[in-house]
């Protein structure tokens, strides 16, 4: 029986692998371990193990090279483990042929599975492919090289799905849920960096409804157990000549299609995606249509023109990356608008610069329009807040200039409006709104509040206080005081001196 060696930084990962290998009674010779890359090397030129599990995230640059040549010369079966779903990693799978690629943690049933299987394959004498360095048997002829690499051998009627999640961090839980999962044939399962693909077997001999039907059955027992959306794309091609590697390449592709269709979708592809074709600029009437409706705050004609041009319900639809364009292009319309109403506050720079990178990278189009229209409503609501304190300033300006010429006689609604930039009419409706009374009747309350002060005051007499007050007659005088205090000037006075 073949000897198998584990090579991890984690002596309590060695130390599981170790217990579950004799507790399932694998059937290997040899346990060996390593923690570091010294001793992974020595153990793997003194025992010569048949299959090498191997920590990628160990292994620094420097002993790469080495780590290969020594893979190279004795040719196990390669087994390796990494806690980092990315593209790197899986490269360094393949440059090693790799039999396999676990993302940690991963259950022990799929570890146990994968070892019995190596083991298996090791004990029979399964042949080595010279060329590519790979185990020829059932499923082990799949690998990471036939995913990434053109010019592989066909692989006949295998049909391939791409399963992505919304948090690519919880792939390796997903991970988990295809290892365990009842399926009629199991897939071969290789994760890299953005979604997990599983090949099925040319055995699977599966209608093109039948495979939508368990597309969606595996969502829904997916759903069942997790609330992180998942998006499925089923590749199967009638050509039986591509290879995995085509197959792959537009089976990723159509990963896409969830930008308009959104996650907990099935979709099926038998060849390239075909993006249909569009201008991603606005037209310079596009442009002036959009600046009419910001300055006209037209809400709903906003909402109308969003849904009416980024809401697609068919196929064929716009290359993705086309729209994103054609989004930054409409963001710059908005962005003219912040600067000619002075919206540049901390809080508004920050939402422009927050639906900039959604509109670059968010997945779902109907979430990039949504938060487009948020933001947007959000500067129609701060330009109509500042338009009211404009208002509202307006008046202050007014009542100042009032307050420094109310003595004068003359002094009219036509004067003080023209002072505050505004026409009469405008300026007597806005004045009464703020002040609560109309012009006038402030006029006339601030020369009576002055008559008063002039009358307790100084000695002048009531004609002289009617003048200094802004009327212009004694007689009009006494007959307003009386009516705005309920007292005549002279009565006043009496008054005081008593």
């Amino acid at each position: 029986m073949p000897s198998l060696l584990i090579a991890d930084r984690d002596p309590t990962e060695r130390a599981g692998l170790s217990w579950l290998v004799s507790s399932c009674a694998i059937p290997y010779d040899e346990v060996h371990s390593a923690g570091t890359t010294a001793e992974l090397f020595q153990a793997m030129e003194s025992h010569t193990p048949e299959v090498v599990c191997i920590e990628l995230d160990m292994i620094d640059k420097a002993h790469w090279e080495r780590l290969k040549l020594l893979v190279a010369q004795y040719r196990p079966t390669v087994l390796v483990t990494t806690s980092e779903a990315t593209f790197e990693r899986a490269m360094q799978g393949i440059e090693l042929s790799a039999r396999d690629l676990w993302l940690k943690p991963q259950t022990p049933e799929y570890i146990r599975r994968v070892l019995t299987r190596s083991c298996q394959e090791r004990a029979g004498d399964a042949r080595i492919d010279q060329g590519a360095g790979r185990i020829q048997g059932r499923r082990g002829e799949i690998s990471y090289r036939d995913l990434f690499l053109p010019g592989q051998s066909p692989l006949g009627g295998h049909t391939v799905m791409l399963a992505q999640l919304e948090d690519a961090k919880r792939h390796p839980e997903l991970l988990r849920f295809f290892a365990d999962y009842p399926f009629r044939d199991e897939p071969v399962l290789l994760p890299t960096g953005d979604a997990i693909v599983a090949v099925f077997p040319a055995e699977t001999a599966l209608a093109w409804p039948q495979w939508h039907q368990f597309g969606k059955r595996l969502l829904m027992d997916w759903e069942a157990t997790s609330d992180a959306p998942l998006f499925l794309v089923i590749y199967k091609a009638e050509d039986a000549g591509q290879s995995l590697q085509q197959k792959y390449e537009q089976a990723s592709q159509a990963l896409q299609l969830r930008f308009f269709k959104g996650y907990r979708q099935v979709s099926m592809v038998d060849g390239k995606v075909n993006w249909t074709m569009l201008d991603p600029f606005l037209t310079p009437a596009e442009q002036r249509a959009w600046i009419d409706m910001l300055h006209s705050g037209n809400r709903e004609q906003l909402k109308q023109w969003l849904y009416a041009h980024f809401f697609y319900k068919d196929e064929p639809y716009p290359e993705p990356g086309l729209l994103r364009i054609r989004l930054t292009s409409i963001l710059a319309q908005v962005r003219r608008y912040m600067k000619s109403h002075g919206l540049d506050s901390a809080s508004l720079e920050e939402g422009y610069h927050r639906v900039f990178e959604t509109i670059l990278y968010a997945p779902i189009l109907y979430r990039i329009v949504t938060e487009l229209l948020l933001f947007i409503n959000q500067l129609l609501d701060t330009a109509n807040d500042r338009s009211d304190e404009g208002r509202a300033d307006v008046i202050e300006q007014a009542m100042r200039y009032m307050e420094g010429r109310y003595t004068d006689p003359a002094l009219r609604l036509e004067d003080v409006a023209r002072h505050v930039d505004r026409s009469p009419a405008y300026f007597s409706t806005l004045f009464a709104q703020k002040q609560g009374s109309s012009f006038r009747q402030v006029l006339t309350a601030m020369r009576v509040k002055e008559a008063q002060r002039l009358l307790l005051e100084t000695a002048l007499s009531v004609q002289e206080v009617a003048e200094r007050s802004g009327f212009v007659n004694a007689n009009y005088f006494s007959k307003i005081f009386k009516e705005k205090t309920g007292t005549t000037p002279r009565l006043l006075r009496n008054q005081k001196k008593r």
